[in-house]
């Protein structure tokens, strides 16, 4: 199977402009966690989450090539993809930002593996670091879903540059 094509044209476009159309696209939005092995906990917000394949069941979401946190991830076996329900904006805004411990006075539960799990997610995803995919600025993770569940409701939406809920 071929998986590489001709480059395309040269692009008629600048990364503003890309950006601004991308951000109309609205995403679900995601808090990605993770234990060290000094035992404290690394989390970051993130919206490029998807699913692959039901069999074996695997999941995607990237992050930046020089983030911070791109050793952590890259070198942990497992991570949680929390997926976040309309009334946990501040949680998305909180792992956004660099802080010295986003999970002071968050509440959450320890998976089978010590991962932490956001309480109130409306979806989570413990999962094996199975892959990674260097592509343009960002790795490409994919994860081997070990344990999942879920907790219906109404989602988080990121959309135009902002948080949203939809409308009832």
């Amino acid at each position: 199977m071929n998986t590489r094509s001709p480059r395309a044209p040269a692009q008629t476009f600048d990364t503003t402009h890309f950006r601004q159309a991308l951000s109309q696209f609205a995403t679900g939005v995601t808090v990605i966690t993770t234990r060290l092995a000094d035992g404290s906990f690394r989390g970051l917000t993130a919206s490029s989450f998807n699913s692959v394949s039901l069999s074996p069941p695997l999941v995607l979401w990237s992050l930046g090539s020089l983030a911070n946190s791109m050793p952590i991830f890259s070198g942990n076996s497992h991570y949680v993809i929390n997926v976040l329900g309309a009334d946990q904006a501040e949680l998305a805004q909180r792992f956004a930002r660099r802080t010295d411990n986003p999970f002071e006075g968050v509440e959450y539960e320890l998976s089978r593996t010590g991962q932490p799990i956001l309480k109130g997610a409306s979806a989570w995803f413990e999962c094996h670091n199975r892959s990674r995919y260097p592509e343009g600025d960002h790795v490409i993770f994919v994860g081997e879903v070990e344990e999942c569940a879920s907790n219906p409701q109404a989602p988080l939406i990121f959309h135009n540059g902002q948080f949203n809920t939809p409308p009832a």
